[in-house]
């Protein structure tokens, strides 16, 4: 049976909720499929604005009025925006489920960006972008993305360009919604104490009689699997050397997902056991952290590795990370291994669902993603299934330094 009840209105929005009787905390959010791969040249960094500016005036309220709503009544509202995705979500005390739901519709649906807050938020996300550049960790993970995806929009820093900032007007955020808001492309995702029938009657005031809105926006996909590599090296003001490495990889329909998922924390997940850490951290003591991760988007995917270290251990460092690269592709994981780092994942997996806020946000990603939201006993059969002979056959197809991008800022 399904952990999850699904409604869809007349005019498209679809929404999720899940119910947990143990709660007193409604978590909504409304999650649409726009994000910065949607913009056209010009538009760098208007769908992130576009979150910005739903906080800074509705029809009827004005920037205090919103951001205060919920804060007054010990809630919380907030938003982000990722390459494929904007959302807007709010916790509150479930007796005022009504108001939080009120006010998503209206950041999403009623924004009208004044002038005078356009001109505000500018010099604000300036000011995030300068932060961004000023940070190490931040700036080499965004200029490697323009690596691996160079001459797409997969490759443009989300924030967008000074240039491109600078530019927007009032009628350029009017045109960009235009052009990409879809509600069969929205979702409003829901977990509480409440029934489905009450946050249906809720939502219905909302968003159900909203005019359905349809899109002819088509995303272009980038180029095939198997790519070009880059190796790029920059000088910076720094005392510690920060290395990038990544390449492309599968995509959230593709049946390697899961295994690749699987693999990669093995390699490098976020777990102190995993090999990148120990071979680097503690038998090396040549770094504090390093992380690897695994980002499936809707036609592509990309797999990135990030550590800082002594300038002087740069090299022997990517001899070490090679070489955890290298044990995987040759030597199969023994009966042991392989049982605990499948025990290892699906404790993670299952800890991660405790949280609402994850799994309500995850929920609304799904839906819109594949339609439905798969069990986690499906994704555990999945991890439970894979053989150490496949693991090595996928650790050689996509474990090789030589054919991933590596970006190093050097002091």
């Amino acid at each position: 049976m399904a952990d999850y009840e699904l409604f869809e209105f007349p005019n498209g929005i679809r929404l999720v909720h899940k119910q947990v009787f143990s709660t007193k905390i409604a978590h909504c959010a409304v999650m649409l499929d726009i994000g910065s791969r949607d913009e056209l040249e010009h538009q760098q960094g208007i769908a992130h604005f576009w979150e910005h500016m739903a906080f800074k005036g509705t029809k009827k309220r004005k920037a205090f009025h919103i951001i205060n709503r919920l804060e007054s009544l010990g809630g919380e509202l907030n938003a982000y925006t990722t390459k494929e995705k904007i959302c807007f979500y709010s916790a509150v005390l479930e007796k005022h489920l009504d108001k939080s739901l009120e006010l998503l519709s209206d950041i999403t649906f009623n924004s009208t960006f004044p002038e005078v807050q356009i001109e505000k938020e500018r010099q604000v996300i300036l000011e995030e972008m300068a932060m961004y550049q000023d940070n190490p960790e931040d700036a080499i993970q965004d200029q490697l993305d323009t690596l691996i995806y160079k001459n797409h929009q997969l490759g443009n820093n989300i924030l967008g360009t000074e240039e491109s900032v600078l530019s927007f007007e009032h009628e350029d955020f009017k045109t960009f919604i235009d052009q990409n808001l879809d509600t069969g492309r929205l979702v409003v995702s829901s977990v509480g104490s409440y029934s489905m029938k009450k946050l249906i009657t809720l939502v219905s005031k909302y968003f159900g009689d909203l005019n359905s809105k349809s899109s002819n926006r088509e995303r272009k996909a980038p180029d095939s699997l198997s790519d070009f590599t880059s190796h790029v090296d920059e000088t910076r003001d720094l005392s510690q050397a920060h290395i990038g490495i990544g390449r492309r990889a599968y995509n959230i329909h593709s049946e390697l997902k899961v295994p690749f998922f699987f693999l990669n924390n093995i390699l490098g997940g976020h777990s102190f056991v995993s090999r990148l850490n120990l071979a680097l951290r503690e038998n090396n003591a040549f770094v504090y952290n390093i992380d690897s991760s695994f980002t499936p988007l809707t036609d592509t995917g990309y797999f990135q590795i990030f550590y800082a270290t002594d300038p002087s251990k740069v090299k022997k460092s990517l001899v070490l990370v090679d070489r955890e690269f290298a044990k995987l592709r040759k030597t199969e994981l023994g009966k042991k291994q392989l049982l605990s780092a499948k025990e290892q994942i699906k404790g993670q997996l299952a800890m991660s669902e405790e949280n609402n806020q994850n799994y309500m946000l995850m929920m609304a990603k799904s839906i819109l993603d594949y339609g439905k939201i798969e069990p986690l006993e499906t994704v555990f059969a999945k991890i439970d299934s894979l053989e150490a002979g496949f693991l090595k056959d996928l650790s050689n197809e996509m474990l090789n330094l030589d054919e991933m991008s590596i970006l190093r800022y050097l002091p």
